[in-house]
């Protein structure tokens, strides 16, 4: 199966877009051998960032020889990082904003309430659009100190060894619940406002959490004022 089409769209002026290849990736700076030639936008590295398929991870973005760094989602990455539908990569701190957009249908999945056009509800709030600075997904371990806890068995069954039926059966069901236990992560949705208060709402499935989070951009941006 052929992978999802996908673009990049400059958040400043959304009639600039960019077409992905999932065979070619697309590399990102101010050079111009660049397929995306930034040369007049500040903050850009001659060699910025490339934005490519992989057959594990789907589509990724990754940092490239970048003097002020590249940012997803308002973090700052160092490898590479799977990008989803409606991500946000920042090229440097001050620099443009790109918005990675899916171009082909996507299948249905739990859409995020509509909210009004001039506000939404969040956390049993209703808050301006004019209010809002940012909406993103922050993504983090549900049990963060599982590897210690699993390390700390694992030495504790070496006291078994001389008892071979006991000490495997405990480090293979030390290795199956860290594995189990070390893949829940736990979704926050983080809206800011405009005064820095910032509000959250976890979810268990990221998916959800990115329908929300593209529900209050589509508003904002209907709304007719860019995020920052």
């Amino acid at each position: 199966m052929s992978p999802i089409q996908a673009q990049l769209v400059l958040r400043s002026d959304t009639a600039k877009v960019a077409s992905l290849d999932a065979a070619i990736p697309l590399t990102i700076g101010k050079a111009k051998g660049n397929q995306l030639c930034l040369a007049s936008s500040a903050g850009v590295s001659d060699h910025h960032a490339v934005v490519r398929h992989s057959r594990s991870h789907g589509w990724v973005v990754c940092d490239w020889q970048s003097q002020d760094g590249t940012y997803l989602e308002g973090q700052q990455i160092h490898q590479c990082r799977p990008v989803a539908d409606g991500d946000e990569i920042q090229l440097g701190r001050q620099g443009p904003v790109l918005v990675f957009q899916l171009t082909a249908p996507k299948p249905a999945t739990r859409q995020a309430p509509s909210p009004t056009a001039g506000s939404i509800d969040f956390e049993g709030c209703t808050l301006a659009v004019d209010q809002i600075r940012s909406a993103v997904v922050r993504s983090q371990p549900l049990y963060p100190h599982i590897f210690s806890w699993w390390l700390l068995l694992c030495l504790g069954g070496l006291l078994l060894l001389p008892f071979p039926l006991l000490f495997w059966p405990l480090e293979i069901a030390a290795l199956v619940g860290w594995i189990l236990l070390g893949s829940r992560k736990q979704h926050t949705l983080v809206v800011v406002l405009r005064d820095g208060q910032a509000m959250r709402h976890s979810f268990a499935n990221r998916l959800t959490a990115l329908a929300h989070r593209n529900g209050i951009r589509k508003v904002i941006e209907q709304a007719g004022r860019p995020q920052p």
